[in-house]
């Protein structure tokens, strides 16, 4: 049975949906909590939901269908080779608990779906949590930018996967 509290550690487990524009109210919320300073704007968010070339993800607990706990998009044009993770939040009682894992691997995989070679992220560079989620990834530091983030004029740290075709071996 599942706690019904869910602050409580391990409360919940999740499914990944395709968001859409029913989600933008629950999306905004956890976007103007997570990113106080330079949260995109809803018009922002309902563009890039509707974009052709996007692949967003909301994660909604298993129990509760209408809830979002945490929502992720992805910019990739089919077969351009290349593809953006745009952004990514979890709330903060579903943290530590590989929501954020599941949904990088989950837009990962739809990047290589799309035959991208190459994927890459900016993340501010006073996220340590983020960035070493990242590196497990297997992203790599490949660049700076300096002040990126306003107002707060922190820098974002590029990074970089190399997309690898899976392979199938013989146990």
């Amino acid at each position: 049975m599942t706690d019904p509290n869910p602050e409580a550690a391990g409360a919940a487990s999740w499914q990944l949906r395709r968001a859409t524009e029913r989600d933008l109210d629950a999306i905004m919320a956890i976007e103007r909590s997570t990113f106080v300073t330079d949260a995109w704007s809803s018009d922002t968010m309902r563009s890039e939901l509707a974009a052709a070339h996007g692949y967003y993800l909301v994660a909604v607990p298993v129990d509760d269908g209408d809830r979002v706990d945490g929502y992720g998009g992805l910019l990739a044009p089919r077969g351009a080779g290349e593809a953006d993770i745009q952004t990514i939040a979890v709330v903060p009682h579903a943290r530590r608990h590989g929501l954020g894992r599941a949904l990088m691997l989950a837009l990962i995989g739809e990047a290589r779906h799309r035959g991208a070679s190459e994927v890459f992220l900016e993340v501010r560079a006073d996220n340590p949590g983020a960035q070493t989620l990242y590196r497990t990834l297997g992203f790599e530091e490949i660049g700076v930018r300096p002040r990126y983030y306003q107002p707060d004029e922190v820098d974002a740290i590029v990074m970089r996967l190399t997309v690898t075709t899976p392979e199938t071996t013989i146990a």
